[in-house]
């Protein structure tokens, strides 16, 4: 008795397939991130991240749905390292004043190391958020949205040890952990500019330097100053 041929199936092939648009994917995001760190957001044009995986810039826009994914996208492997620094800093204390100044610490170190990963988290929180779901994915968005959560999680506990140790007087931990990244990404500007701007005389302007240690220490002292304020 013979047994009936067996249909001929796809899984390998397209599972192949997959992964080299996976793979391809990867590449395109690395020499985006490769640009970012070497030029700045604002000189990494398509036609050079095309150029530097060696393919046409419209292989790109068979991947991404334009240059806000590529960019968000982008932006989710900074966040990813991000997080790791978070939770080493988180794991080197348990007492919440304490971890809460090693979590701004390990911002601030990121954030001036790499003077990237601020243009591209404040570019992209400039956009609406109807206006980012018009040019990125659902998909995409998931990923931004996993990645910046993961960050703000870390925050987010050790404020909410903080309040229930009596530590820090705090009602929306969530929301605070989002104010303090947000506010964070600005004051990280005045470090890369390393200037302050005030008034030698009445109408008369005056530049001064402002150091990294300054602005670190100054994002700790507000932070623990926030999260310890009495509630209204």
């Amino acid at each position: 008795m013979t047994s009936e041929p067996s249909a001929p199936t796809t899984t390998g092939r397209s599972g192949t397939a997959a992964a080299r648009r996976r793979v391809r994917e990867a590449e395109i995001i690395s020499a985006t991130r490769g640009l970012f760190d070497e030029r700045g957001v604002r000189d990494a044009q398509i036609e050079d991240i095309a150029k530097a995986v060696g393919i046409n810039r419209a292989i790109i826009y068979r991947h991404f749905t334009g240059k806000e994914e590529l960019f968000s996208l982008t932006l989710v492997e900074y966040l990813d390292e991000l997080r790791v620094a978070l939770e080493q800093g988180a794991a080197s204390t348990d007492e919440p004043r304490a971890q809460l100044e090693a979590l701004v610490e390990a911002f601030v170190d990121y954030g001036l190391a790499h003077p990237a990963f601020v243009d591209c988290a404040q570019a992209i929180m400039r956009r609406s958020g109807g206006d980012l779901l018009e040019e990125v994915s659902e998909s995409a968005m998931f990923r931004l949205g996993q990645a910046i959560n993961g960050c703000l999680s870390v925050l987010t506990r050790t404020i909410e040890a903080g309040a229930a140790s009596g530590a820090f007087s705090v009602d929306d931990p969530r929301l605070l952990a989002n104010m303090l990244y947000a506010s964070g990404l600005g004051t990280l500007q005045l470090g890369r500019v390393a200037m302050l701007v005030s008034e030698d005389a009445p109408g008369v302007p005056r530049i001064s330097r402002v150091t990294a240690e300054q602005v670190r220490d100054h994002m700790v002292t507000t932070a623990l100053a926030v999260a310890s304020a009495p509630r209204r």
